[in-house]
């Protein structure tokens, strides 16, 4: 039965001390702070330190949310310098610094140094630093440096600052919020099989990663499923950019899993979750039992290698002539609450375990979803199968009345070495024209598209079969 997991929520509108997140699918996000400001009347200055280092700048928003101060932005600045060692050591290249030697059962040393090179390359990969210690260089450092202050215009850590110009004194919990580069997330199923039969567990999971260059802490998630466009820095066509404001003001919602939310789907984590710096998490979203996932097997024995759309092959004889010999194996299922799941599903890679007879898991192939609706139907190439074989050939080729009418006859046998029942479906591409007529054939087959049919074919445990048929083309 269905068990959709509580650790998946629709979204609190409510804004509460802690931050927010909005992971989208394309590798960035939306985070929501909370920055008390102590405004007073005229001109205040007031900085954020807790900004990630891939914030993009100008989608940056400062808002009283409770509407209690008219706050008018004269600037706003971001820095993402945070002071490093080997920055430090730069500021002093050509100068002399001191430093501390710490050697196991002696006593700490107080060594002078001139920086002949820092080995700090803004944007870039690190050099040696090179030491010049009683004359003579080094290309480590003799010891932990010692800097003398810097004042006050050095920031630790990726810094937002405004000059916030207020008509009367007030005291406010602004939100904060921004587009950042660094976070994704993805969702992966695992469906796990008896050794016998189609009823499988199903076990969705959502992987989120963050590499923006700052921990969240007790942070509320959410995470955003859909193709959102998003304008990239390499295009030159103006597109709808996706801002900071997106997803911030979403009314109220019922207590489930799962949300449409314009025209993407939004998950959220109901608890709220740590996200630290290059940190990845999982939370599990789905859990569901007894999901019917058939298995498939499907013959498609014709190799049209380079064929396309377009292209006239009609008068060439040896075109899906070659025989491919494999029997490839396929899981489907329906995405419905008849079948324990009807959820929207975001995209993400499947992977199948069945269970052998001591009921050890093992992997037996894995295939991609893309973000699919409820009550679509899902199939999926697994692999192919060792114990089906089928060869197909070309009989009859005839032409006539100057190239204007084909005749072809093909047999397609296909062979069961399996201890139980199969049905084997034959696809075949009527890839020559569109104008064509099945003439004879061995047995009833689907019309699944303009230019293909499929034969069903049921073979019992060691049993072979033959398929025929004559298709004519006409110009």
């Amino acid at each position: 039965m269905k068990k959709l997991a509580l650790l998946l929520t629709l979204a609190a509108p409510a804004l509460a001390a802690e931050p927010a997140l909005t992971i989208y699918n394309q590798g960035f996000a939306v985070v929501r702070d909370t920055l008390p400001i102590d405004l007073k009347a005229g001109v205040s200055n007031v900085t954020f330190s807790g900004a990630t280092a891939k914030l993009e700048p100008d989608s940056v928003i400062l808002r009283d949310v409770a509407g209690k101060a008219a706050i008018q932005i004269l600037e706003q600045a971001y820095r993402n310098d945070p002071v490093s060692e080997p920055m430090l050591l730069s500021f002093f290249e050509g100068k002399e610094v001191s430093f501390v030697r710490h050697e196991t059962n002696k006593p700490d040393q107080t060594i002078p140094g001139k920086v002949i090179r820092s080995g700090y390359v803004p944007g870039g990969a690190p050099v040696q630093p090179i030491i010049e210690v009683d004359g003579k260089l080094q290309f480590s450092l003799p010891g932990q440096p010692i800097f003398p202050s810097l004042g006050d215009d050095n920031i630790l850590k990726p810094t937002l600052s405004w000059k916030l110009n207020a008509a009367a004194a007030a005291k406010i919990n602004a939100e904060v919020a921004y587009v950042t580069q660094g976070f994704s997330w993805e969702a992966s199923y695992n469906l796990v099989a008896p050794e016998k039969g189609d009823l499988v567990d199903f076990v969705g999971w959502i992987t989120m990663k963050n590499d923006s260059g700052t921990g969240f802490k007790d942070a509320k998630i959410k995470l955003m499923a859909g193709d959102v466009n998003k304008v990239q820095p390499h295009q030159p066509h103006p597109q709808m950019m996706v801002r900071a404001a997106m997803a911030m003001d979403a009314a109220p919602a019922p207590v489930v899993t799962e949300k449409a939310f314009d025209e993407f789907h939004l998950y959220t984590l109901a608890r709220p979750a740590t996200l630290r710096d290059k940190e990845t998490k999982q939370v599990e979203f789905v859990r569901a039992t007894g999901v019917r996932a058939e298995r498939i097997y499907v013959y498609d024995g014709a190799a049209i290698g380079g064929w396309h759309v377009g292209m006239n092959i009609g008068g060439n004889p040896h075109y899906g002539v070659e025989s491919n010999k494999k029997v490839s194996v396929y899981r489907e299922f329906k995405n419905t609450e008849a079948n324990k799941l009807g959820i929207p599903l975001p995209k993400g890679r499947v992977r199948f375990y069945s269970q052998d007879e001591d009921r050890q898991l093992e992997f037996v192939g894995e295939n991609t979803i893309d973000h699919t609706p409820k009550n679509e139907l899902v199939r999926l190439y697994i692999g192919n199968s060792f114990d089906l074989v089928g060869e197909r050939k070309r009989t009859d080729f005839k032409t006539n009345e100057g190239n204007r009418i084909f005749d072809e006859t093909f047999e397609i046998k296909v062979r069961n070495r399996k201890k139980e029942p199969v049905e084997i479906r034959v696809v075949e591409h009527l890839f020559r024209w569109s104008n064509w007529t099945i003439t004879d054939k061995s047995q009833e087959y689907e019309k699944t598209n303009a230019q293909t049919i499929e034969f069903r074919v049921p073979l019992k445990p060691d049993e072979e079969k033959i398929v025929t048929y004559k298709i004519r083309y006409t110009w």
